[in-house]
């Protein structure tokens, strides 16, 4: 005999449920809804000439139950859960601005030479 586990396991992933446990519980669902069906349509007839309403009621659900559990249990896979609601997202940088904005009128300081001496506007030459 198996042992059997005791422990409570939490998940703390967004990942879905493994493919075997799903199965084995749209197994579980079909088999209680076919076991359902089977007391019913048993109930209908053994009421059939005692409770004819009680009876045909039993029938039409043993009737449609069949049709029922086939969709339930090829619904498929759970869908993806959402992101957890202690989710905090990423805060939006504000983009950089133009800067200051200089009038037309003013003009753009010149740039003033420093060091040796000024040269006269050629590449290694200084003005005498």
């Amino acid at each position: 005999m198996p042992k059997q586990n005791t422990v409570e396991v939490f998940r703390i992933t967004g990942a879905r449920q493994g493919l075997a446990d799903d199965v084995r519980g749209r197994q579980r669902r079909y088999v209680v809804s076919m076991s359902v069906r089977t007391v019913s349509v048993v109930l209908a007839a053994g009421l059939w000439n005692i409770e004819r309403y009680v009876a045909i009621v039993a029938l039409v659900v043993g009737a449609v139950l069949p049709y029922v559990a086939v969709v339930i249990a090829n619904a498929g896979r759970e869908s993806t859960p959402g992101l957890p609601s202690t989710f905090v997202p990423t805060p939006v940088r504000p983009a950089l601005d133009a800067g200051p904005k200089s009038s037309a009128a003013e003009p753009a300081p010149a740039a003033e030479g420093t060091g040796r001496g000024q040269t006269d506007g050629k590449r290694g030459t200084e003005a005498v």
